[in-house]
């Protein structure tokens, strides 16, 4: 499990939109607050997954990685 902290923005046309500081980049909207965070979810588990294919890129023979639950 991990938790991250989520800034929440109105959007000037409407609805919202979010930022994980913790993860670069990682950044979504929604129409609604409920709408918004099903999106989150979907962000940083996206964002995670490519994080994660990232790093196998890198990984040399010699090389081992640690998967931790934080």
């Amino acid at each position: 499990m991990m938790k991250v902290k989520v800034i929440v923005h109105k959007a000037e046309e409407g609805g919202y939109w979010a930022e994980v500081p913790s993860l670069p980049g990682c950044f979504t909207q929604g129409e609604t607050l409920e709408e918004l965070k099903q999106n989150v979810y979907e962000a940083v588990e996206g964002w995670l997954r490519t994080k994660e294919e990232n790093i196998n890129e890198v990984v040399d023979k010699d090389s081992e990685v640690l998967e931790l639950v934080v």
